[in-house]
């Protein structure tokens, strides 16, 4: 790994450092400065800005400054550097608003996981009360599995994993 830098604790590669963009990418032609956003935080790795949606008002994406699909494109070097970024944003968002009680972090990757822009992203989405018409349901299916089925996952998972 070429070094380039140390920033904020974490080592910087070349690959992480330079930009590439795709042309028909809405994120990427916000990173060329094609279609304005409200930036609230920007290096040379990432871009964090309001979602236009502001599904809670506050709502930021950060997005990294080099086109990547989703999750399953990083490699361990990029995904240092985005995520080693997201506690900072993530704390400047609350202390601008001190009614924030909580914050949900979300990064859907593919269209059947309500991913719409294929350019990688993480949501911030601070939360205010229970009813702050922000809802997530994960639905307990623990009655379906026995040791056994758990057992299966686990090791179809393990066996795909990188030293």
């Amino acid at each position: 790994m070429d070094e380039i830098e140390m920033k904020e604790g974490v080592l910087m590669a070349s690959m992480t450092l330079e930009p590439h963009y795709d042309d028909d990418c809405v994120f990427c032609k916000i990173l060329q400065g094609q279609i304005p956003s409200y930036t609230v935080y920007e290096d040379n790795v990432v871009k964090a800005f309001l979602d236009i949606s502001q599904g809670t008002p506050g709502h930021t994406l950060v997005i990294p400054k080099t086109h990547v699909k989703d999750i399953f494109a990083y490699d361990a070097d990029l995904a240092a550097a985005v995520f080693s970024r997201i506690p900072k944003i993530a704390r400047a968002i609350q202390a601008a608003d001190p009614t924030i009680a909580g914050m949900n972090i979300l990064n859907n990757n593919g269209k059947v996981a309500y991913q719409s822009v294929f350019h990688s992203h993480i949501h911030l989405v601070p939360r205010y009360s229970d009813q702050d018409d922000f809802k997530m349901i994960f639905k307990d299916n623990a009655d379906n599995y026995t040791p056994a089925k758990y057992a299966a996952i686990q090791t179809a998972i393990k066996s795909h994993l990188e030293g």
